[in-house]
This record gives structure tokens, C-alpha cells and sequence, in this order.
């Protein structure tokens, strides 16, 4: 505890980690604020009532990942999942379109002009979100029969949109400063901000119900160790690793000899972090958002099969999540450069050929590990579900949202430690200085 404590105060004796957290707690604190500016034309008492009622449906997963935001509609209610949607679509066109392609193989410019990209795909998915949420507040009755939006038209549309998509245009911007010139991934820091606070609220409810005999006290407590067991589960498998040995062959450049020594590629268990948690979230939700609020029939049927609590949901939500373990690990991290580098040095596998077949195998040696990696973020991520069918918690804080803070805490943690480590301060995590990788990459 006391050296956890030294450690922390090492942050402050370093300017530039000093400055890196300060703007980082700065910016998360003005995105925090922004998330109680109501947006003009709705009845907020009316529309607390609304997500009271439909809390434990899909608007209360897309209100959890929106921090409040939603339930509220204040500027920030779409969050951040416009650009995360945006991001998915523009790296799987990476993959299929030869333009896109070339850019991504540009270096820095042609990132940075995919990036500008998706700036302007998530300005577009906002406003259609914004234009769908318009739409279906004016229709949505509450359980006592108030209007929501007291006076419809195109003028509360138009009025809707344009808030509500410079209010997600504000929180990409926010979250790529804290990238840039704060510590840890910007994106990912927002939605664990926007779960965090909920947590003394859900505190607050469990309280409430053990003191009114609604929830047994044996019941809860059962609940905190699985969160307790759950957590510990996720330090496990975000910093497991296959070590592959690596023999470097000696080399005599004029007097001097390079190499001959052994070392290890660790190979992460879940090489692409909770990304794979947000991605599946932002692509299941944005449809089933949008459809939610549409009055056809066959609409509000998709919606209530991607309602969570539903096996469609439940599979399909799986299903998205081992996907995009696998895609984004793919995009991450290439066999083929780190084995022609290997080759480039010296260096090779015991028993295996430098070259094509050292790819070949790192990428088997991947593809195996990946799975029980991608597997358990999705058995997970689903834990919610059933906690809410079959205790009836009053709080949807675990699974997907436990897997996003411990998650973004180590990454977070990591990259200050390594600021300490390079300038001889002790760091945080002791047993593992050497290990590398980013859990918030994007």
C-alpha cells in the first residue's frame, strides 16, 4: 500500500507525466460537465420517467455506454459510438478497398487522412442517430401519458441534430487530445468515465432494495464476489502471454559482435484488448438503436431481437466479439513484418525456418491463443444478462462495463508506468516491467 502510494506521488515529480494527467483529468472533467447541458424542446421529468420503465432493455445498455447522457439528452447523449462506428467501417473498407488500403500503407499521412475520414463518417452517423432519436421522442408516450417533446415539428428535428451532432463532434475532439497530449487512449478513457460514474447511483439502488427486502443481503454479497472473481479473471487473461523463444545468431561487424544471444515474442492471450467489447457494442447497438425508434412493424421486430436478454442478442453479440478479437488482432499485429525483421537481424525460432514459414507459425501459434482470449471476453460480456434474469440486479455494471474499466485502468497504469520506468522511478505494476501492448488501442 505504501509503495503503491510512493508510486503515485513519483507522477507528480515528473513535468511532463504531471501535465499528461492533469490534462487528461481536465478534459474528462469538462466532458462530465457537458453531460448535464439538457437539450432544448424535451421534458426531462417526462423522459426520466420513460427510461425508469425501459432501464433493463436495450436504451439502458446504450444509456449505460453514454455515461447518463440519454437518459438526460443532454449534448453528449450519443457519445462516442457515432466514431467508434465510423472507425469499424473504415477499417473493414481498409481491408476491401485498394484505395483505403494504399492509404494505410502511407505511413503517418495516409493515417491521418483516414482519420479525417472518419471524422466525417461520424459526423454523418451522428446526425442520422440524432434525426431517428428526434423521431421517436415525438412519438414516445410514458407510463403516465405525458408528451415528452411538448412541441414537435421539424423545428425541435432540425434543433435535435444539430446539437446532438456538435455534442459527439465535442467528444471525439475531447477524446483525441487526451490521446494526444494526455495518457492513455482518449476513446476509451470517455466510456470508462461515462461507467464509472454510475457506479455510486447503482451502490445507492442495491441499498435500497436489501433495506426494503427486495434483495436479499446473501444475494448481494454473492454478487460482489462474482465481481470480485470476475475482475481478478480479467488481470488474468488481459496480461497472460505465449512466450516464443528466439535465438539471435552471432554476427562480427569489423572488431565488434552483435547478437548471439536468446530471447522471447510475447504473444498476448487477448492481443486486441477490450476493443472487441466496444466494437460489438457500438455495431449491435447502432441498428437496434435506430430501429427502436421507427413505428414499422418489422422494425420494432429487429429491435426487440437485439433487445439484450434475447438468445438472438445474446449469440449474436458473441459472435461479434470473437470477430473482431480476431480482426482487430489481424490489423495489430503482422507475422509477416516481425518475421522479416527477425530474419533481417539474425534472428529465428528453434526449429522453425526464417522467413515465410516463422510467419506461418507466429500466425498458427496466434490464431490458437486467440481463441480461448475471445471466448472469455465474450462469456463476459454477456454475464449481465443473465445476473438481471436471474437475480434481478438493479444495476448494469458488469461484464461488458467490468471488462472496459479494468481494461482501460491497466492500460492506463501501464503507460504512466512506463514514464516512470524510463526515468528510474519505480513503477506500478512489479511483475511486469518488460511486458508490452496497449489494452485501449484504436
Amino acid at each position: 500500500m505504501i509503495e503503491g502510494l510512493q508510486s503515485f506521488q513519483n507522477v507528480f515529480k515528473i513535468p511532463e507525466l504531471k501535465r499528461r494527467v492533469l490534462i487528461t483529468a481536465g478534459l474528462l472533467i469538462a466532458y462530465r460537465l457537458g453531460a448535464h447541458v439538457p437539450t432544448p424542446g424535451i421534458d426531462g421529468h417526462a423522459l426520466a420517467q420513460f427510461f425508469d420503465q425501459m432501464q433493463q432493455g436495450l436504451l439502458g445498455m446504450v444509456d449505460l455506454f453514454s455515461g447518463g447522457n440519454l437518459r438526460r439528452l443532454s449534448i453528449f447523449a450519443l457519445g462516442i459510438m457515432p466514431y467508434i462506428s465510423a472507425s469499424i467501417i473504415l477499417q473493414l473498407l481498409t481491408v476491401v478497398v485498394p484505395a483505403l488500403e494504399r492509404l494505410a500503407k502511407e505511413g503517418e499521412a495516409g493515417r491521418k487522412k483516414i482519420t479525417q475520414y472518419t471524422r466525417y463518417g461520424t459526423i454523418v452517423l451522428s446526425a442520422i442517430q440524432a434525426l431517428g432519436i428526434a423521431y421517436g421522442l415525438e412519438r414516445m408516450p410514458t407510463p403516465t401519458g405525458a408528451t415528452i417533446v411538448p412541441y414537435p415539428g421539424w423545428g425541435f428535428r432540425l434543433l435535435t441534430v444539430l446539437t446532438l451532432t456538435a455534442g459527439t463532434a465535442l467528444i471525439m475532439w475531447i477524446g483525441e487530445q487526451i490521446s494526444e497530449k494526455g495518457i492513455g487512449n482518449g476513446i476509451s478513457l470517455i466510456i470508462f468515465a461515462g461507467i464509472v460514474v454510475r457506479l455510486p447511483s447503482a451502490i445507492v439502488a442495491s441499498y435500497t432494495l436489501i433495506t426494503t427486502g427486495e434483495m436479499k443481503l446473501f444475494v448481494f454479497l454473492a454478487l460482489c464476489a462474482l465481481m470480485l472473481a470476475v475482475t481478478a479473471a480479467v488481470v488474468l487473461m488481459q496480461e497472460g502471454q505465449r512466450k516464443i523463444p528466439v535465438q539471435y545468431a552471432r554476427r562480427v561487424v569489423g572488431r565488434r559482435v552483435y547478437g548471439g544471444q536468446s530471447t522471447h515474442i510475447p504473444l498476448r492471450i487477448n492481443t486486441a484488448g477490450v476493443i472487441p467489447v466496444i466494437f460489438a457494442s457500438s455495431l449491435i447497438l447502432f441498428p437496434a438503436t435506430l430501429t427502436n425508434f421507427m413505428p414499422h412493424p418489422w422494425m420494432q421486430a429487429i429491435a426487440d431481437a437485439l433487445s439484450p436478454g434475447r438468445f438472438s442478442y445474446t449469440v449474436l453479440y458473441m459472435a461479434l466479439i470473437v470477430f473482431f478479437a480476431y480482426f482487430y488482432t489481424a490489423i495489430v499485429f503482422n507475422p509477416v513484418d516481425l518475421a522479416d525483421n527477425m530474419k533481417k537481424y539474425g534472428g529465428f525460432i528453434p526449429g522453425v525456418r526464417p522467413g515465410k514459414k516463422t510467419a506461418e507459425y507466429i500466425d498458427h501459434v496466434l490464431t490458437r491463443i486467440t481463441l480461448p482470449g475471445a471466448l472469455f471476453l465474450a462469456v463476459i460480456s454477456v454475464l449481465p444478462d443473465f445476473l438481471i434474469r436471474w437475480f434481478n440486479v438493479p444495476f448494469y455494471f458488469g461484464g461488458t462495463s467490468l471488462l472496459i474499466v479494468v481494461g482501460v485502468a491497466l492500460d492506463t497504469v501501464r503507460q504512466m508506468e512506463s514514464h516512470l520506468l524510463m526515468r528510474n522511478y519505480e513503477g506500478f505494476l512489479k511483475k511486469s516491467r518488460s511486458r508490452s501492448g496497449a489494452f485501449g488501442r484504436g
